[in-house]
């Protein structure tokens, strides 16, 4: 009965975001943000395009990072906008169904970045350790029904986890100390003690699973390597992998610290999600393209096409 007295039916949460910062300084993170979002936006887009547009590229490798880029487009648009408006309006309120969207959209991408980047490496793992086997192990269709497959379970896992959040009853409070409707900071709010095995079922889940099978799928590809007789083969390989260990780094470091901390809505919880919500987006499409020289081979050839081609129009 008790409990029942506490527990109320909110119709909306406020969003706390930098509030504690001054004018100043929320206006120049403002300005921050708005350059880094559109930096990350135009970054991925143009990976995305590159690798869409030139027959070299479409390879299982480049389908991933395909698959990534668009990824990374729309996880930093389910929160930059938002976070935008949080920075400067005076109100700060978010609906009870927007804050909904947003936390379900914000853990989808999440969940299916750590998916994908664990595919990525059972993808590197095939192509050193298997290279015989790799056109059939990894072939076109085999790809796409991968990617699909991740899809449809993190779209059903998220469904089932977001469900649950919003099924239990709250006390009352609705100010979450967040830029963000982050699930874990919407749990503190609920009635329920259900805050940390909540926090360790999503970590297991959604980062510890997927950080495993990189892991070990790199375990393998040291050992492979390291036998190899050829310092070129060595070469090769390594560079191959650095990009997307470097990825893995930024990503599931920064996520792994944000959750296993025990204070959210603290300010190294919010400098955590801003950097892997907008600085990682911003910089993985310059780690792809900087490392890899068939993207930049691309690159140039399709911006050198484009110069030709006004050169002949206005010559």
């Amino acid at each position: 009965m008790a409990l029942e007295n506490q527990t109320c039916v909110i119709s909306g949460f406020i969003l706390l975001g930098f509030s504690d910062l001054s004018s100043t300084v929320q206006q120049f993170l403002f300005l921050l943000l708005l350059i880094i979002y559109i930096l990350a936006v135009m970054g991925n887009l143009l990976v995305f395009t590159i690798l869409t547009v030139e027959p070299v590229l479409h390879t299982p490798m480049y389908f991933f990072l395909r698959n990534l880029s668009f990824l990374e487009i729309c996880f930093t648009t389910v929160t930059a906008p938002r976070t935008l408006v949080v920075l400067l309006a005076e109100d700060r309120s978010i609906s009870f169904l927007g804050c909904a969207l947003q936390m379900y959209f914000f853990f989808f991408f999440g969940s299916e970045e750590c998916v994908l980047l664990g595919i990525m490496a059972y993808d590197r793992y095939v192509a050193i350790c298997n290279p015989l086997r790799y056109s059939i192990v990894m072939s076109n269709k085999k790809c796409v029904h991968i990617a699909v497959g991740s899809w449809i379970m993190c779209t059903m896992l998220q469904f089932g986890q977001i469900s649950y959040i919003l099924s239990l009853p709250f006390c009352g409070s609705k100010v979450i100390h967040h830029f963000l409707c982050d699930g874990l900071s919407v749990l503190r709010l609920s009635c329920t003690n259900t805050y940390l095995n909540f926090r360790l079922a999503a970590v297991l889940l959604f980062l510890l699973i997927p950080f495993l099978v990189i892991v070990s799928s790199y375990i393998y590809i040291i050992s492979t390597v390291l036998r190899m007789h050829s310092t070129d083969g060595r070469s090769k390989a390594f560079s191959t992998c650095s990009s997307h260990l470097a990825v893995v780094t930024l990503f599931f470091g920064n996520a792994m610290i944000a959750y296993f901390q025990q204070d959210a809505g603290s300010a190294d919880d919010r400098v955590l999600a801003f950097i892997y919500c907008f600085i990682n987006p911003m910089l993985n499409p310059l780690i792809y393209s900087l490392r890899s020289k068939e993207v930049k081979g691309a690159l140039r050839k399709q911006i050198w096409g484009k110069v030709s081609l006004c050169c002949d129009i206005f010559s």
